[in-house]
């Protein structure tokens, strides 16, 4: 019922990673990140929240995302109806997919960077988010954004799209994160909310928010 992508830049050592599905509030559901650890996407026929933390939990501690995958998803017996995919800090990644999901579903794995997905229109749809984050020029936000755009072009979710989330952690800026929880477009609404948290009176306020590598950002 939803697809993600979890990417790392390795030029700025940021991470991101974006969310669409067709039932409500994927960004609170699926995306999790922490530029100590990496990225997490816990989503399936029935997800859990707690796999994606307890997953960047194992991994700031110095598991590797295979390891930490085999930890979380192994002792649980409901791990049929759950997927969950991760990305270290070494861009290594690694994902689960159980098989109680809803076809089509499966993943794709690259370094620095996974798309999974589950109830899709076909492999295309993770096909169209993998090679378009790759061919896309910009930030890490906007080859996110594009990648979305094109997965729900080519297909995406059988049941249409109800919600779509962006997650970029950075130990040299503030966390971006950005949801919109329900829209008839929640991929177009992303992106226009994207651009509004880039101008104006938002964006003149973040560099004096604090940061991992500045803590003391906008101290007088």
């Amino acid at each position: 019922m939803t697809f993600s992508i979890l990417a790392q830049d390795f030029g700025t050592g940021s991470f991101g990673s974006a969310a669409a599905t067709g039932s409500l509030c994927v960004g609170g559901w699926v995306l999790r990140g922490d530029s100590r650890a990496g990225m997490s996407a816990s989503q399936g026929a029935a997800p859990s929240t707690m796999w994606g933390e307890d997953a960047l939990i194992r991994m700031q501690a110095g598991d590797t995302a295979e390891q930490a995958l085999a930890a979380v998803t192994g002792s649980d017996a409901g791990r049929a109806w759950r997927q969950l995919a991760v990305l270290d800090r070494a861009g290594s990644a690694a994902c689960h997919t159980g098989t109680a999901n809803t076809e089509w579903r499966g993943s794709v794995v690259a370094p620095g960077l996974v798309v999974s997905g589950n109830m899709l229109a076909g492999p295309q749809v993770l096909e169209a988010l993998h090679d378009t984050f790759l061919a896309e020029h910009g930030s890490l936000a906007e080859r996110l954004l594009a990648a979305l755009a094109a997965a729900e072009a080519a297909g995406g979710d059988r049941r249409g799209l109800q919600s779509a989330a962006l997650l970029v952690v950075s130990d040299d800026a503030p966390p971006l994160t950005l949801r919109v929880d329900w829209s008839e477009n929640p991929v177009a609404a992303l992106r226009d909310l994207h651009t509004r948290s880039h101008s104006g009176d938002y964006a003149a306020w973040l560099p004096k928010v604090p940061t991992r590598n500045d803590p003391e950002r906008g101290h007088d």
